[in-house]
């Protein structure tokens, strides 16, 4: 790629100049970076479980370890604090419950512990919006001096599917081909009954918070959403509303019922009686629960309408919508390593838009936004620390975060860059790099800054 790091330098300077009052972040989640899985009396989460079955994970690898953040948080935050950082995300693993860097806490990032999960199948039993709520008030009570931005869970929407679906993540759920690929689980009704548990722990903590530890903690809740951006393959009709399907199957699943008290039409008229239905009183306590959205958002794919039956009963058959990154074989944008992130500058700020219109702007925080490399046996540390493709990546997004605010008026007040280090990414566990520090996994996990970090030094110097 023929690619001078020199212009985004210089063009950092007009982005670092009007978006100066973001808070300018790093993010880090406890299961995929601490490790220490048996210390401190940590209990057994879904994920550990998952990891541990052979097949699973695409290099065979586990996160006992992962980056040993558990032992290493001092040497991370000097990174982050070298970096000008002034706000860092991470996750409170549950299972490990009972500096001046403003702390973002994720309350749930996927790591359900284990033995809810064999008492009562975890988030398919509405017994978890109690266990949850009484989890959300211990940190609430013992963190919220310190804490002032909760996200409850993050990414709920792939969990749902994931998990409970397609069976790809933890706990590794579905009815997939008649359960050739898993042992049991219905793809058909188990993502909506986790959607649903998921949103009455949300609307349940944060009325916890609201009631109880809001006026002394003044702090505010809110969920980290993960999201596509999608466009119309054509501009026809029926794809146009195809892309908006998707967003509502997507995005709209989780958000509508916290800003209108219910699902989009689409996703009633289209799942029927599989979707849960709230009751008078529990659509009253979701309404209005978020006081910030989170937005995790990577790529943008095509849309089109899709009136094919699928051999599969799921909830991907039931958008009726066909999505691919490419459209008469051209690729939407440059790939990166993940099979499923091509890079889409312009879908940041059309996504930023669309909050904008639908949810009658609200806060926005940008909680995730990155792109991974290969790691890859035959690339030499040098050359791994060689990212011009990540600070290109990063310049583009914040540069249509920019516009978003600056010309749009879209009411953005924070982003998160993904990851800090290199890490245990689920699935896919050590064969992909997201981070901006290299993590060197043949020699203790020495961290190396790529030169994405000097790209951010320059970008957060305060002159």
């Amino acid at each position: 790629m023929n690619f001078d790091p020199s212009l985004c330098s210089s063009r950092s300077h007009k982005l670092q100049t009007n978006l100066f009052y973001l808070y300018k972040s790093q993010v880090f989640i406890s299961f995929q970076y601490e490790g220490a899985v048996k210390e401190g009396g940590r209990g057994q989460t879904i994920w550990d479980k998952f990891a541990h079955t052979p097949g699973k994970i695409s290099d065979g690898s586990t996160a006992d370890v992962a980056v040993n953040q558990y032992h290493l948080y001092n040497e991370d935050i000097k990174l982050m604090k070298n970096m000008g950082m002034d706000a860092y995300r991470f996750s409170i693993s549950w299972s490990r419950i009972f500096p001046r860097i403003e702390p973002y806490v994720t309350l749930y990032h996927w790591d359900l512990p284990q033995a809810l999960d064999d008492k009562y199948q975890g988030w398919l039993s509405s017994q978890i919006v109690n266990d949850f709520a009484a989890y959300a008030e211990t940190c609430f009570r013992e963190f919220g001096d310190r804490v002032k931005h909760w996200m409850t869970f993050n990414e709920p929407h792939t969990f749902a599917i994931q998990g409970y679906d397609l069976g790809f993540e933890a706990p590794g759920r579905c009815s997939l081909l008649g359960h050739l690929y898993c042992k049991e689980g219905n793809s058909a009704t188990e993502p909506y009954i986790v959607g649903h548990n998921v949103l009455l722990a949300h609307g349940t903590a944060t009325d916890i918070y609201r009631k109880t530890y809001k006026k002394k903690q003044n702090g505010i809740v809110g969920i980290a959403f993960d999201t596509f951006w999608y466009e119309p393959t054509t501009n026809y009709t029926a794809d146009i509303e195809a892309a908006l399907r998707a967003m509502d199957f997507n995005l709209g699943w989780f958000v509508d019922p916290l800003m209108f008290g219910d699902y989009p039409s689409s996703m009633r008229s289209r799942v029927g009686s599989r979707l849960p239905k709230f009751s008078e009183a529990e659509s009253t306590l979701l309404k209005g629960s978020l006081d910030f959205l989170g937005i995790n958002h990577y790529t943008t794919w095509y849309a089109s309408n899709s009136s094919v039956e699928s051999i599969l009963n799921d909830s991907i058959a039931d958008i009726g919508v066909l999505t691919l990154p490419f459209k008469d074989g051209i690729p939407i944008g440059d790939r990166a390593n993940s099979i499923w992130l091509y890079i889409v500058p312009q879908g940041m700020r059309s996504l930023l838009n669309y909050v904008k219109t639908k949810y009658g702007n609200p806060l926005v925080i940008i909680t995730e936004n990155g792109m991974d490399d290969a790691n890859s046996p035959f690339t030499s540390i040098s050359d791994a620390l060689k990212d011009e493709k990540r600070i290109k990546y990063h310049n583009d997004y914040l540069t249509n975060v920019l516009a978003a605010i600056k010309e749009d008026g879209c009411n953005v007040k924070g982003y998160f860059a993904w990851s800090l280090l290199d890490n245990w990414e689920w699935a896919a566990g050590f064969s992909s790099r997201f981070g901006l520090y290299y993590v060197d996994y043949n020699d203790k996990l020495r961290r190396y800054a790529k030169d994405s970090v000097h790209w951010f030094q320059k970008f957060l110097a305060p002159n």
